[in-house]
Parts: C-alpha cells; sequence; structure tokens
C-alpha cells in the first residue's frame, strides 16, 4: 500500500506519535516512556516522541544484524536501485516534508525547509546511481600470481543526526550506508525526531524490513547504547565537539571506524576587488541567516578588505533588515526561529558577551508582532564590528544569528586571521583575481573552500573539516568506499 503525502504536519506528528520504526513497523519504546516535542515558534507541544534505551536499540541492531547478510548478497546495483526508488518517492513527499520539518525545527519553510527536503530525496538519487563503483582494483604483484581488492560492507551502522538539518545529513549517512550494503539504525535529535522517522517510514514501502530502522531518544539514554553495542561496526556522527569526543572514546574502545563532523567558526574573505553586491548576497546567504545562524558551515567570521569595509557592513546591515521573520509555515517567512530556549538562551549569551567585549552591536530585522508567537524561539539577528580577534565571540563556535566583521589590510593578513580557529570546516574567498583566488585556496586550513559562493551541502561534493570539525569525509563517491566499506585484499597462486 502507497503512502500518500500528508500536507498537515500537525496531523501527522500526531500519527508518528510515541513510534519508533524498527523491522519495518511503527512500534512504542520499550520502557513505554515518551517525550514531549514543541514547536520552537510557539513553545507548545505538538507531540510525543519514543524514548528509546538500550533496549530498544538492542532489539533494532538484532534486527539489523539479521537483515544485513541477505541485504549485502543483493547485487549492488539492485541495492542501488531500490534507494534511487526511495528517493523518487521522497520527491513525492517534499512538501509534505519541508511543512513538517519546519513544524519541528523552527525554520522557515520556503526559504530553508522545502530546500532541504528537496536535497533529501536528489542525495538518495544520486547514492542510488554509484552502485556500479564498489569496485575494487588488480594489482601487478607478481605474474606469477593474482592479485586484487574488493569492497565489502562492515555491517551495522549508527547513524547519529542533529537538529539543524535532520532530513540531509540524516541522507548522506543513510544513502551511501545502504547502499554499500550496510543496513542502518538512526538515532534522531530529540528536537526533531518525526521529520526523518516519517522519511523511514515512506522507504519501507522499497526497502525490505529490517534495513533502515530509526529510534528517538536522548544522548545518554539511546545514543550512548548504539555507539557502545557490540554489532554496531561503524558510527557516522554530527554534532558538537565535546558529544563527538565522547562519541570517539566510545568507539574507540570497539576499534570501529568513525565519521565525525563537528562544526565550524568558518571565515569569509572579501578582498578590496571583490564583486561587492555578489559578496553581501553570499555573506547574507553564507550567515545562514534564513536559517538562523544554526548551521555548521555558517561564515560567522567575515574579514573586509579595509577599501570595502565601511560600504560592505553598511549595506550587509541594511540587507539583512529586510529579511522578515515569523511563523514558519508562512510563505512570507524569510527567517524562522532557535530550535529551543536553551539554544536561544546560549545565543543571547554570546550576544551579551561580545558587548562586554568591546565590540559594536547591530540588532537587526524585527521580531514577530503576532501574538501567538510571542513565546517563540526568535532572535534578532546580530552583526558585530570592531571586534578583537582573540574575542569569545571571534573564536566560539555560537550557532546562532551572529556574525563578526573583521577589518583587513593585507592578503596575508586575511589568511592569518582566517586560520586563526581551533575549527577548519569551510571558507569562502571573494575576489576577481585568478592568482589570488588559488592562492588562498591553497593556504586555507577548510575542508570545503568555494570562491565567489557560498553553496551548502550538495550530492557530489565531498564534505568534512580538519582540526576541531572532524574527521572523514561525507556526501561523495570517496564517503561511501572509504567509510561504509572496508578493503579485502586477495591472492590467487597460479603455479
Amino acid at each position: 500500500m502507497s503512502i500518500e503525502p500528508v500536507l498537515d504536519p500537525h496531523k501527522l506528528v500526531k500519527e508518528l506519535d510515541g513510534r519508533h520504526l524498527i523491522n519495518g513497523e511503527l512500534v512504542p519504546a520499550k520502557n513505554g516512556k515518551n517525550f514531549d516535542v514543541l514547536n520552537p515558534a510557539t513553545g507548545k507541544v505538538i507531540a510525543q516522541a519514543a524514548e528509546g534505551d538500550a533496549d530498544d536499540v538492542d532489539v533494532a541492531v538484532s534486527i539489523a544484524k539479521k537483515a544485513q547478510k541477505d541485504w549485502a548478497n543483493r547485487p549492488a546495483r539492485e541495492r542501488g536501485k531500490l534507494v534511487a526508488e526511495c528517493g523518487r518517492i521522497l520527491t513525492q513527499h517534499v512538501e509534505e516534508l519541508g511543512r513538517l520539518v519546519a513544524l519541528e525545527s523552527g525554520k522557515a519553510l520556503r526559504t530553508e525547509s522545502r530546500v532541504e527536503a528537496s536535497v533529501l530525496a536528489d542525495m538518495f538519487v544520486f547514492f542510488g546511481g554509484l552502485a556500479s563503483e564498489l569496485k575494487g582494483e588488480t594489482i601487478p604483484f607478481n605474474p606469477n600470481m593474482m592479485t586484487l581488492t574488493t569492497r565489502e560492507p562492515i555491517g551495522v551502522v549508527g547513524a547519529i543526526i542533529p537538529w539543524n538539518v535532520p532530513l540531509l545529513l540524516m541522507a548522506i549517512k543513510v544513502a551511501p550506508a545502504l547502499v554499500a550494503g550496510n543496513t542502518v539504525v538512526v538515532k534522531s535529535a530529540e528536537d526533531t525526531p518525526f521529520t526523518v522517522l516519517r522519511v523511514c517510514q515512506i522507504m519501507q514501502q522499497v526497502l525490505p524490513k529490517g534495513v533502515l530502522n530509526i529510534l528517538s531518544g536522548f544522548g545518554p539514554g539511546c545514543g550512548g547504547p548504539l555507539v557502545a553495542h557490540k554489532d554496531v561496526k561503524k558510527v557516522s556522527f554530527t554534532g558538537s565537539v565535546e558529544t563527538g569526543r565522547t562519541v570517539y572514546r566510545a568507539a574507540a574502545e570497539k576499534l570501529i571506524p568513525v565519521t565525525l563532523e563537528l562544526g565550524g567558526k568558518s571565515p569569509m574573505i572579501v578582498m578590496d576587488d571583490a564583486d561587492l553586491d555578489k559578496a553581501i548576497a553570499g555573506a547574507v546567504g553564507g550567515m545562514r541567516f534564513t536559517r538562523q545562524g544554526q548551521s555548521c558551515t555558517a561564515s560567522s567570521r567575515i574579514l573586509v578588505h579595509e577599501k570595502l569595509h565601511d560600504e560592505f557592513v553598511s549595506r550587509l546591515l541594511a540587507k539583512v533588515n529586510t529579511l522578515k521573520m515569523g511563523d514558519p509555515l508562512d510563505e512570507e517567512t524569510d527567517i524562522g526561529t532557535i530550535i529551543n530556549r536553551k539554544q536561544r538562551d546560549k545565543v543571547c549569551g554570546y550576544i551579551e558577551i561580545g558587548a562586554q567585549e568591546g565590540a559594536t552591536k547591530n540588532e537587526l530585522s524585527a521580531l514577530p508582532s503576532d501574538p501567538k508567537l510571542a513565546d517563540g524561539m526568535f532572535v534578532r539577528p546580530v552583526v558585530f564590528t570592531d571586534v578583537k580577534p582573540d574575542a569569545r565571540i571571534a573564536r566560539e563556535e555560537i550557532f546562532g544569528p551572529v556574525a563578526c566583521v573583521f577589518k583587513f589590510k593585507t592578503f596575508d593578513e586575511a589568511i592569518e586571521l582566517a586560520n586563526d580557529s581551533d575549527f577548519g570546516l569551510a571558507a569562502t574567498v571573494w575576489t576577481k583575481d585568478l592568482k589570488t583566488a588559488l592562492t588562498a585556496t591553497k593556504r586555507l586550513e577548510a575542508g570545503f573552500v568555494q570562491v565567489n559562493q557560498n553553496l551548502v551541502v550538495q550530492p557530489n561534493l565531498s564534505y568534512g573539516g580538519v582540526k576541531l570539525s572532524g574527521l572523514g569525509k561525507e556526501a561523495s563517491l570517496e564517503s561511501m568506499l572509504e567509510h561504509f566499506t572496508h578493503k579485502k585484499t586477495i591472492i590467487l597462486n597460479m603455479e
């Protein structure tokens, strides 16, 4: 029976209330516990999610382990066709999923959530087409020996995803893992459990039972047991540095591979010859103001040549001031909300710290006037100028709509400022000079560098950082081969 799109997200969360998805079925938590999920735009409960624990993890992993052998034995192209078919079906649900993620995450439907739902579907189609690339090599080791390598799946993969872009970050873990012949147990973020649960439910129309399972719950109670489970052979995690270290330590005890994407404090360098119109648009988009700055790749450190600095700042402030903050499900809304009260308080605390550190605070846009949104997690975007390079707002990841603008004189100074960070996820350079662009891309300490643009993660663009931004790459053929298979060397003596 096919699953039809449900465009009323409030109705949909009630249908998914209090459920995991294990072995193709929606089931309650073993302990019978649930927890509230709030609409961050109103602060009101929209439904309850199942609170998974070690018992639920054990059931889901056991089911996935049982299903993995038959899944791995299917021809790779057959697995790829099924995953690609999931993508095609998900394309029919883009509007539904966009509205659902807007409701539970607070991200504006028009500028953020609908776009994310589209990329989700595209990611499954993309990886489905890569199944034929799961191939090894022949090695000229000895004329009397046939020496070759093969690619084999790892087993059960634990995928732990965050709340800021749950659909995209689920897709770049689940799609390559499945195509490579693994089975997956997803642990959703406690703030955004329903959209990814719905995706898994939709995919059950195509996938064999047990191949893809999803649990909701909290980190220590559900995520921890998933990482530690003896039958989980690979973990892919996106989240904070602190939690990433915890995951890494737990995985190290079992000596299993881990992929970690842990955030950033990304620089944007605007040279004196930059196209100012494009650079302003790039700063607004790159800072992810429409996502309330809740992005690992947000261009939160904007370095502007002294010749352009004043005009750049003036025009940037004017542009951000035109963005409308409001109900995430309203088509006229540009900016939605912060995810929850704790994160909002953290962001507001950093804004206070910035002012105390002596930076000039420019508070922009306007809070919604609708009384129904009075308790929502809205924060006005802030652009700080006159920021000291060693200020906390310049060095620590805020994960909110807070950008710091710096002035520089020389190219070398800009590169030094850009690299003066513990993070190394993304960076952008804005210039018309080819030599400057190429030199900057070589010298910048980041894993994802762009010139004269600020794209978000896309299929087939290898994505991942250096330094505290994590380990490994995602969203590409490389990620499927290196992170979801292991290489076996085979030698046949022909003498």
